[in-house]
């Protein structure tokens, strides 16, 4: 049986209303953490598909948003 929960102020506090009495004593597993995506893999649907940018822009953004002197 598993019942998903959070941690409040230091207590286990259930997502929804658990069955058992109060007194009733359990044992806490911790979830498995997802694992984490890099900002390319978060990106990816996004990366590459502006068109017609300056072939500098990645130097010399701050030029071209800021109006800062190319480098």
């Amino acid at each position: 049986m598993s019942y998903r929960g959070h941690v409040e102020n230091g207590v286990v506090v259930f997502d929804q209303r658990a069955p058992w009495p109060d007194g009733t004593q359990v044992e806490v597993e911790l979830a498995p953490e997802p694992p984490r995506r890099t900002l390319a893999e978060r990106l990816r649907g996004v990366i590459g598909i502006a068109k017609g940018l300056p072939p500098d822009l990645a130097e010399n953004h701050d030029h071209y948003l800021h109006g800062r002197p190319k480098h």
